[in-house]
């Protein structure tokens, strides 16, 4: 992605600039690497999932958080307190990732570890009233980063990139597990 681009995700608005738009259209016609050319609908997937990617994370970092702390957030403001456990089947992570996310928000002040009464061996992950406090900072940034992936898409578009989507991760979720992954 160009600079331009990136730069236009900034603290001004919600969506690149009509210029960085024009550059990001010449981005889309990136050449795949002749290693790639078997899966040239992978490497685009990749493409895009990593400039997704860094687009959150510039905006989280206006609210001090990190990608994939904000779906840990959600969980807990959804839900209420969880097991470090139940937050790993809840976000398909591993044991190591959550720790150190969990670990990472408890330093930021916005979850506290709770005896759980059940398993004297766990705890609960609850949110912190500071953390409320920015619930809704971080549903305005995905409503950003959701503009900004389908600007310019119809709601008929925008309902068939989710289908296609969802039967892209419902194809991949039974690869891994033919995989053992």
């Amino acid at each position: 992605m160009k600079a331009s681009a990136a730069e236009g995700t900034g603290e001004e608005g919600t969506t690149p600039p009509a210029d960085a738009a024009a550059d990001v259209a010449a981005d889309v016609a990136v050449a795949v690497p002749s290693a790639a050319t078997g899966g040239p609908v992978s490497h685009a997937i990749f493409r895009v999932a990593r400039t997704h990617r860094m687009i959150a994370g510039q905006l989280l970092r206006r609210v001090g958080l990190h990608p994939g702390q904000e779906l840990v957030m959600m969980q807990l403001w959804e839900l209420g307190p969880q097991r470090q456990a139940d937050l790993v089947r809840l976000l398909d992570s591993d044991a190591a990732t959550m720790a150190r996310t969990v670990r990472r928000l408890e330093q930021a002040g916005f979850v506290r570890r709770c005896p759980c009464a059940d398993d004297k061996r766990a705890y609960l992950i609850e949110a912190t009233t500071a953390s409320h406090a920015l619930r809704e900072q971080v549903e305005s940034l995905w409503r950003q980063l959701e503009d900004a992936t389908l600007a310019n898409l119809s709601p008929t578009e925008r309902a068939e990139v989710l289908h296609v989507l969802e039967g892209l991760e419902s194809r991949l979720t039974q690869a891994a597990a033919q995989l053992g992954a």
